[in-house]
């Protein structure tokens, strides 16, 4: 006779960030069209983040200037992130 099989335990998770969006149109082609993402969390406000044609730009909660991140430099920044955990990954196995 085969083993009875548990029921799976079911979890249920709070909340702990959300995001606000604002997007700024005057023509899809100028310069100053943007979405402005804001990002809270538990604490509060953790920074917002403009997504525009030419770059993106964080501000962290205490920050007074927005950090300029090119596409370019966004992209790099996610390989190398994905190959880390891809890394890590392999690792633990």
């Amino acid at each position: 006779m085969p083993a009875k099989r548990r029921a799976a335990k079911t979890t249920t998770s709070r909340r702990v960030h959300s995001v606000s969006a604002r997007l700024s149109v005057t023509r899809l082609s100028r310069a100053g069209t943007a979405l402005t993402l804001d990002i809270h969390g538990g604490d509060g406000k953790l920074g917002e983040l403009e997504i525009g044609r030419g770059a993106l730009y964080w501000t962290g909660r205490n920050q007074r200037e927005a950090k300029r991140i090119s596409w370019t430099r966004f992209a790099d920044m996610m390989d190398d992130l994905a190959s880390s955990n891809l890394r890590a990954r392999r690792a633990r196995e």
